[in-house]
């Protein structure tokens, strides 16, 4: 049972913890067998990928650096203003790098689109993206991710690290968030 009263802030569950932790070991043990033989640079887009990003480098246990960048297009709505600013920029040289781009959800695409060009800008080897979310109602850009854990409706999530407001990122499993609290 939990101990939380954000459940009652949800309509449902979309995927449950176990779900989610499946798919994520499978997410790992994909990279493994793609990059067992290299070492990439895992970026997470903070703040909305720690969750996953912990999960997922601890399930496809290969020598590794990590790094985070940090970006904005939404603010404290629920929808992307399109416009894509870093807030934290990356510390280490990316030149001839394989990266792999850990981001929650792939939603507008205008986050990933900006990122991917930046990073090739900046002397990246190569680009992988690995989402969590794929909610291709939303696309506004051409981008699709290398891996996706599960495909999403075009409904208002939260938990495993999305947030509303920066809220609801603790929740254990990916819910959808009843219209009447952003709306």
């Amino acid at each position: 049972m939990s101990k939380s009263t954000m459940d009652q802030d949800l309509l449902k569950v979309l995927f449950s913890e176990e779900q989610i932790k499946a798919r994520v070991q499978e997410l790992g043990d994909e990279l493994f067998e793609r990059f067992k033989d290299s070492n990439p640079l895992f970026v997470g887009v903070l703040k909305g990928c720690f969750l996953f990003m912990a999960d997922l480098i601890r399930a496809c246990q290969i020598k590794s650096e990590i790094e985070f960048i940090a970006v904005s297009s939404y603010g404290n709505d629920y929808t992307s203003s399109g416009n894509v600013q870093i807030t934290r920029d990356l510390q280490h040289d990316i030149t001839g790098r394989d990266l792999i781009v850990v981001e929650d959800i792939l939603d507008s695409g205008n986050t990933l689109y900006f990122l991917t060009q930046y990073f090739k800008a900046k002397g990246a080897r190569s680009v992988t993206i690995v989402t969590l979310l794929d909610k291709p109602a939303r696309r506004e850009k051409p981008i699709t991710a290398d891996l996706v854990g599960f495909e999403t409706p075009d409904e208002f999530v939260v938990g495993y690290g999305l947030d509303f407001k920066q809220q609801y990122r603790n929740v254990p499993y990916i819910g959808v968030m009843r219209p009447e609290l952003y709306q």
